[in-house]
């Protein structure tokens, strides 16, 4: 999600991956021991969710103040619908097709029902609720492609952010194709 929303800004940033072996050394550095980490102006920020939202205020990417609460519930409900995907993925990879056939016509119900004849979940631009969820939207889309088809708005809203010229290049670059979704190697 970080990456993606780096690239569709055009925000340059060095982007280091740590091969595992590297790791230990670099651990002891990290506020709380693990990554991500973004470096801006020298200062170090950890955490996700609070880089995203670094990003948000510095690059105009939380809406207007009337739009900013909605902006963080619908970044948040993306992170507690990706938390149950990853727990899929990670503890019960065995359960997937009932998650496909349960937990995703829920989940994406909910969404569907907020982007419906909307470009964006909060105002007329990108904020960091859309990348948020697009990014989910990517990683259901690897699991199972068909997933959006019974959700027109929201597989529009996916298709349509995927569009947006600098988004597109990075997707169909190889540092983004290369990239996997988790660490299980399962996505």
């Amino acid at each position: 999600m970080i990456r993606v929303t780096l690239r569709d800004n055009q925000i340059d940033f060095d982007d280091h991956a740590f091969a595992f072996e590297e790791w230990p050394q670099w651990k002891p550095k990290m506020a709380f021991g693990q990554v991500p980490c973004l470096y801006d102006g020298g200062k170090p920020i950890v955490q996700s969710g609070a880089i995203m939202r670094h990003l948000a205020r510095r690059y105009n990417l939380y809406g207007s103040p009337d739009e900013m609460d909605w902006v963080d519930q619908v970044y948040e409900q993306g992170k507690d619908v990706l938390t149950k995907l990853n727990q899929m993925i990670y503890r019960e990879y065995e359960k997937k097709d009932e998650f496909i056939k349960t937990v995703l016509p829920e989940e994406l119900g909910k969404l569907e029902k907020h982007i419906k004849g909307k470009q964006f979940f909060a105002g007329n631009k990108p904020s960091i609720a859309d990348y948020s969820i697009f990014c989910l939207l990517e990683q259901i889309v690897a699991l199972t492609p068909q997933s959006l088809d019974q959700f027109p708005a929201l597989k529009s809203f996916h298709d349509s952010f995927a569009a947006r010229p600098n988004l597109k290049h990075y997707l169909q670059s190889s540092e983004y194709k290369n990239r996997p979704f988790t660490g299980s190697g399962k996505l």
